[in-house]
């Protein structure tokens, strides 16, 4: 049931309410349905999609920090033709939006994902996951120079029709300038922030823990870093924002909507608590209605004020 003070309007797609599970923390949905469907959501958006399956990372690949957790899956994925015979029939059931996060090492890797997604009518859009390794600019990821993000923006934006986001890595020195080469290259919304680079080491073995040496950070230590990157890319483009980084409340998701998000995006806090999300959207709720706010988009971005 939509509520009418929770819809938004991300990029042209009409979401119920603004409450988007993040990449790689909720499969393709089935894996939470002891919790709830994918009805829940505003928008599904699921793992990484490459063209041919990826194996990922060497174990370990989790490790709990005191404030999240670091992870180094390195975006394992069944490829572009298992997502369709696995996933998609079983996202077509439901009535929620599917953005799907497309991964590549190439640009041209990036468009062959897209183009072969592109005319299935359940996919309502497609998220660029600009972190990955341009093997062809000696594995400097796209996500961190200007012109390698608006490259492969502008060539997936050739692709499709359909709604395209861009997902942005903090680990750069300014994101503004990331965000907005990828807005004028074509870029319809943007989700920010994907994990930061951090890694632990074990004491007894005097080694790193992960397989990978370094991996991601997510969870609530990443949340500060990523409200002020949101705060600061709201005031450099027009696009809407998708905020993300260290959500567990729903206190914590209207502080990104304050602060310029159109929608939020929940992962690491999932893990912790399965039934969060459900948490969110009704401690959402409750707000609106104790400040007596009609509609949740009066608060977008309301911190600028």
């Amino acid at each position: 049931m939509t509520d009418p003070r929770l819809q938004v309007n991300v990029a042209g797609l009409v979401l119920k309410n603004p409450l988007l599970p993040a990449s790689g923390t909720y499969g393709y949905g089935r894996e939470y349905l002891p919790f709830f469907t994918p009805d829940l959501f505003g928008a599904v958006v699921t793992k990484g999609v490459s063209t041919i399956p990826w194996v990922g990372n060497p174990p370990p690949r989790v490790y709990e920090t005191p404030a999240g957790m670091l992870n180094a899956i390195g975006l394992q994925n069944p490829g572009v033709e298992a997502f369709i015979s696995e996933a998609i029939p079983f996202l077509e059931t439901y009535q929620t939006p599917v953005i799907v996060n497309v991964v590549g090492k190439t640009v041209e890797e990036y468009v062959a994902v897209v183009e072969r997604l592109d005319d299935i009518s359940v996919v309502s859009g497609f998220e660029l996951n600009i972190s990955c390794p341009n093997v062809k600019e000696g594995g400097i990821a796209f996500g961190t120079q200007p012109d390698c993000a608006a490259q492969v923006t502008a060539a997936v934006r050739k692709a499709t029709r359909k709604p395209l986001i861009v997902k942005l890595s903090p680990n750069v020195t300014d994101i503004t300038a990331i965000a907005k080469a990828v807005e004028q290259a074509g870029a319809d919304a943007l989700s920010l922030i994907n994990t930061l680079l951090g890694m632990a080491i074990d004491l007894r073995s005097r080694k790193p823990v992960l397989g990978n040496v370094v991996g991601g950070l997510s969870g609530p230590a990443v949340k500060p870093v990523a409200l002020r990157m949101v705060y600061q890319v709201y005031q450099a483009v027009s696009v809407p924002i998708i905020g993300m980084g260290g959500i567990c409340s729903a206190a914590d998701a209207l502080e990104f909507i304050m602060a310029g998000a159109t929608a939020v995006a929940v992962g690491t806090g999932m893990f912790h608590d399965p039934m969060l999300p459900r948490k969110i959207l009704d401690g959402i709720r409750e707000f609106l209605q104790e400040e007596k706010v009609e509609n949740i988009a009066e608060l977008k971005g309301i911190a600028h004020r």
